[in-house]
């Protein structure tokens, strides 16, 4: 396991039996290596924009027209232990707080959970984006990762890719949509080498399966856009507290 505090507080590189099982090479991009932290929301937020308490908020779109999986995965974090890392949520996002993640690695799995504090009222959500690897090396041949998961609902999405609030069957995919009502964690499997299952305080999973190199398992607070529907607040003083985990057989 390696963790990067100054390439987003994310993890780096994850080697179980041999087989680097993340995206380690990002090109440059900090959105599609590693696994990274989605702080303080997940996600796209339509146009960048929200109104919270009366306020209006405009955030950078970094992925126009939208912005785009919070402000953690392109700060630096500040080693707390060997184990723990910070990161002050700051410009671009207006409200304040902090964001602390401890990694717990163990025998069968790696957990990683999530503190935010709050110094003002904010909305919040959170989550994780981690990229797996699409194929491992088998001894004669690569093998490509199958996903189990759902059935689900998920979310309808508007002509700009933004959920409408409304649920609807699973279809068939592939897909870059966010699920929920699952009656069991996701499940990755590279045949004859290693099964995953990824687990979550999280109700919300986002599933990209789209990209050819890399397989996308998220687990999120909510779905995308939440702040332009029904966000949650955090109150001055108080936190968030949520965790995923990578376990494997």
């Amino acid at each position: 396991m390696s963790v990067s505090a100054a390439a987003g507080g994310r993890l780096a590189s994850l080697i179980v039996d041999g087989h680097e099982l993340l995206v380690t090479d990002g090109a440059g991009d900090g959105l599609r290596w590693g696994s990274y932290p989605m702080v303080p929301w997940a996600g796209r937020i339509r146009d960048g924009r929200f109104r919270f308490d009366g306020r209006e908020v405009s955030l950078p779109r970094n992925m126009p027209p939208h912005a785009i999986h919070g402000v953690g995965f392109t700060a630096a974090w500040e080693v707390i232990d060997e184990m723990t890392i910070r990161c002050p949520l700051d410009d671009p996002w207006p409200f304040g707080g902090v964001a602390t993640q401890r990694f717990e690695l163990d025998e069968s799995g790696l957990t990683t959970i999530m503190r935010i504090e709050a110094d003002e009222a904010m909305p919040v959500m959170a989550g994780w984006h981690p990229w797996f690897n699409r194929t491992l090396a088998g001894p004669d041949d690569a093998v490509s990762a199958r996903l189990e998961f759902g059935p689900a609902r998920m979310y309808e999405l508007d002509d700009v890719e933004i959920p409408t609030g409304r649920l609807v069957d699973q279809p068939d995919g592939p897909w870059d949509n966010c699920f929920t009502e699952l009656p069991a964690h996701p499940r990755i499997s590279w045949p004859g080498i290693l099964d995953l299952e990824v687990s979550s305080s999280c109700d919300h999973w986002v599933i990209y399966d789209q990209p050819a190199n890399a397989l996308c398992v998220e687990p999120q607070t909510a779905a995308p856009d939440v702040f332009n529907r029904n966000p949650w607040t955090l109150d001055a003083g108080a936190e968030l507290v949520v965790w995923y985990r990578i376990g494997w057989a």
